[in-house]
């Protein structure tokens, strides 16, 4: 759109204290929306902890308003938040499983409450720093990967429904990172060289197990080797662990029998919850970590269609199950309205009960499901 269509338009833009967030709020107002600044707080457990860092987030989210010239709102989800996203959080570790809290953290608050909050303030839309791209096509909305490949967020934001995009800007859709940052220094925003946030959505990056103890108690059990059930260690609880996971285990390496005293790392493939047991294997490429189908459940599909609704030509898609995984040819098959297996044209590695499958048709953003 060009400046004169977007006068007067009002554009809430949720800010979170970086650079990302920060030039899209500017270059919306660059394109003349009324730009209005939203802060969100939505953790409240340890404020005054070492890893929560929303007073400074603020801080920097106030001094990023008075240098581009808009009006700041500050609102509290935490409610929201525990509730809808951190309850969940603690159920699916509790199982076994292991989540993606940034998933469940877009669709309902950053596009959920934020959403509804936006719009009873009189805002025509919503926009936010993520690199991905939404654009209208045959009367539907499409979420689409970002320029910047190597940034792209779309995979978090697959669970997006019709009525949620239609009301989404994605500023930096065609913007790579390094450019974002030479316009933030160009514009004197101080946040131009500021640190990515990472961790769990909105709490953080803090040490995981120990803050997981907090509340989920441990439950001590046997290590075995997957391979001769032989007991190599001792897990303090397997909400702890992940399937892929290799650091933090304490086990060290063993020599093997077939590799002339080579030392593998061991990674976790399996957990008995039954049991109690953790299973491990040696060497990344072990089969026990390699598979190339997958159930996937909790569907959601941008267009609003079933899987049935789907075009139906071999490997015409592409899936990942995890955020930096390289995109993989795969091919889906209805099994009911809320599930669907998905057959990958290779083995795909340590695929992990609780996190999201996401399905691609080239730069579209299909939707996904929960891997069971």
């Amino acid at each position: 759109m060009s400046v004169n269509e977007n006068t007067g338009r009002t554009v809430v833009v949720g800010l979170s204290g970086g650079v990302d967030s920060a030039v899209a709020a500017m270059l919306l107002k660059e394109q003349g929306w009324h730009v209005i600044g939203l802060f969100m707080k939505n953790w409240e457990d340890d404020d005054d902890d070492e890893y929560c860092s929303s007073r400074q987030d603020l801080i920097d989210v106030m001094s990023i308003a008075d240098r581009i010239g808009i009006d700041v709102d500050v609102v509290n989800f935490a409610r929201e938040y525990k509730e809808r996203v951190f309850a969940e959080f603690l159920k699916e570790y509790q199982a076994g499983r292991t989540p993606n809290p940034d998933v469940l953290c877009n669709s309902e608050i950053k596009f959920r409450a934020f959403l509804d909050h936006a719009m009873q303030m009189g805002a025509e839309k919503i926009a936010t720093g993520h690199y991905a791209g939404v654009r209208e096509f045959a009367g539907r909305f499409q979420l689409l990967k970002a320029e910047d490949g190597t940034k792209d967020q779309s995979y978090f934001l697959h669970r997006l429904n019709q009525a949620q995009l239609s009301k989404t800007l994605f500023p930096l859709a065609d913007i790579y990172k390094r450019d974002v940052r030479m316009m933030a220094e160009a514009a004197g925003l101080h946040v131009a060289e500021k640190k990515d946030s990472t961790g769990i959505c909105f709490i953080g990056e803090r040490p995981f197990k120990e803050f997981l103890m907090r509340y989920l108690p441990p439950k001590k059990g046997e290590i075995r080797c997957l391979d001769d059930d032989r007991v190599v260690g001792e897990h303090d609880g397997l909400t702890y662990h992940t399937l892929g996971q290799r650091k933090g285990l304490h086990i060290g390496g063993t020599k093997t029998y077939a590799r002339d005293g080579e030392h593998d790392a061991w990674f976790v493939a399996k957990k008995d919850m039954e049991k109690n047991i953790l299973y491990v294997v040696q060497g990344h490429d072990h089969p026990a970590l390699l598979c190339d189908v997958l159930r996937a459940e909790q569907l959601s599909w941008i267009a609003g269609d079933g899987v049935d609704d789907l075009p139906r030509t071999h490997w015409v898609y592409c899936a990942k199950t995890r955020y930096r995984q390289p995109d993989a040819p795969c091919e889906i098959e209805h099994i009911d309205a809320n599930a669907c297996e998905i057959q990958f044209a290779e083995p795909q590695w340590a695929m992990t009960p609780g996190q999201s499958v996401v399905v691609y048709e080239s730069r579209v953003c299909l939707g996904g499901g929960i891997i069971c």
